[in-house]
């Protein structure tokens, strides 16, 4: 019998990851914005793969005694720029594929909004609903100390991501500080306040993805006090969306989440629906409005639609049936590939691509990160103020190349933020 042609395995690794279907429309989205640039071949390969990828098991005592081992990844895709900067995800359909997919796009996302980070992300595929918050700490801590070799304040820098939060955050520094022997908040981000987190962190992404909305809005020759809204997802980045948004004038007509969802012509009040969430752990039956099918969310008509959960939302089957004139990805990658082709076929929709809408998080989290490494604070102001100044500018750089070269929005933003990363990469040079 013929031995089997030999794999190299780096090939494998990139058949692995290609495997994914978020990996894929990763990787595609880079390769239109690096033909668009004609980067070098050289440059274009080692700009697209990751550095790093890192799986480990994590063996945890359960409440009731018994053993059960986690499986978690973590992938830096470039150190080039400074540290990589990027979330923890705990949610039971984490995989390797989808971990580097957000890990790239972070990537893309930090350079565009002119941050010094590379991408990273990391995600243990466990169902954080159903552990105790013991078992959760056990959970956290036994992956930190797992994690030690490869992370750090100017190596690898963790935030919330979903299914994490404040406290997840905190015993990642504190398990940090007592391996190394000082507290070193800066090596994560979105920590609390008491432990030097910065203010307005936990709605940064949200009042992020708001305000460009309203850039839109206002861009388009509408009034946001006139705009109608939906939201796909209503935990830390709807939410606050919606809060913004409603603060401004908007009205948010449904709101949606694994639970369910409702709608209300006249609008929901965000006012009670968020506690009601938070009591409720989600929106269904929510009073203040009628349930409606979860399907039927995403092509409701309004002026602006937030997709603020998941990946891979809007797909070939629904993107023709969308009835918004503003699609602002809260998410990462909502949009499939294919759904991408048919919303720039049919032009009448502004796309506020992922890498710029939902960086108001990282952006914060770069301010925390300072703040930490120079034993300083900030007021939420301050905070807010320079989180808008950055979008602003971002959102000018995507309207001015799209313009120029007659791109989709998310073309441009990707060709810029790829740029940046090549620029350096080329700068450095390869260490032999």
């Amino acid at each position: 019998m013929d031995n089997p042609p030999k794999v190299s395995p780096i090939r494998a690794m990139q058949e692995m990851l290609l495997a994914s279907p978020v990996f894929k429309q990763a990787a595609a989205q880079y390769d239109r914005a690096a033909e668009f640039l004609n980067l070098k071949p050289d440059t274009r390969e080692r700009c697209k793969w990751p550095k790093r990828l890192i799986s480990v098991s994590v063996p945890v005592r359960m409440d009731d005694g018994s053993l059960q081992m986690f499986f978690a990844h973590r992938v830096q895709h470039h150190l080039s720029r400074g540290p990589v900067k990027g979330g923890l995800r705990y949610h039971p359909s984490v995989d390797i594929g989808e971990v580097a997919a957000l890990a790239s796009w972070m990537t893309w996302k930090c350079a565009l909004a002119g941050l010094p980070f590379g991408g990273g992300k990391g995600g243990i595929a466990c169902n954080p609903q159903a552990m105790s918050p013991p078992e959760l700490e056990r959970l956290t801590r036994r992956f930190t100390q797992e994690m030690i070799p490869f992370i750090g304040p100017q190596i690898d820098v963790m935030a919330p991501d979903v299914g994490t939060n404040e406290q997840v955050m905190a015993w990642m520094v504190d398990t940090y500080s007592v391996h190394v022997g000082s507290l070193e908040p800066g090596i994560v981000t979105g920590k609390p306040l008491g432990l030097y987190g910065s203010k307005a962190r936990r709605e940064a992404t949200g009042h992020g993805v708001a305000f460009l909305a309203m850039l839109a809005i206002e861009k388009l020759g509408m009034q946001v006090k006139d705009a109608t809204v939906v939201l796909q997802g209503f935990g830390n980045v709807g939410s606050y969306a919606a809060r913004n948004l409603s603060m401004n004038g908007a009205k948010i007509i449904a709101v949606g989440d694994a639970t369910g969802a409702v709608y209300n012509a006249r609008g929901l009040d965000t006012r009670q629906l968020m506690p009601y969430a938070i009591e409720h752990r989600g929106v269904a039956g929510f009073p203040g409005g009628e349930a409606i099918p979860a399907e039927e969310l995403l092509t409701l008509e309004c002026d602006i639609l937030i997709p603020a959960a998941l990946e891979r939302v809007i797909t070939e089957e629904n993107a023709s049936k969308l009835r918004c004139k503003v699609l602002a990805e809260g998410a990462n990658g909502p949009t499939t590939t294919e759904a991408d082709a048919i919303l720039e076929a049919r032009d009448d929709i502004f796309v506020i691509p992922d890498i710029m809408c939902n960086s108001g998080g990282v952006i914060v989290s770069y301010f925390e990160w300072v703040q930490a490494l120079q034993h300083m604070s900030w007021t939420e102001k301050e905070v807010l103020q320079k989180l808008e100044s950055m979008l602003a500018a971002s959102f000018r750089e995507v309207q001015t190349l799209a313009k120029q070269k007659n791109l989709p929005q998310r073309v441009a933003a990707m060709a810029l933020g790829v740029q940046r990363v090549a620029e350096t990469k080329e700068l450095r040079g390869l260490y032999p």
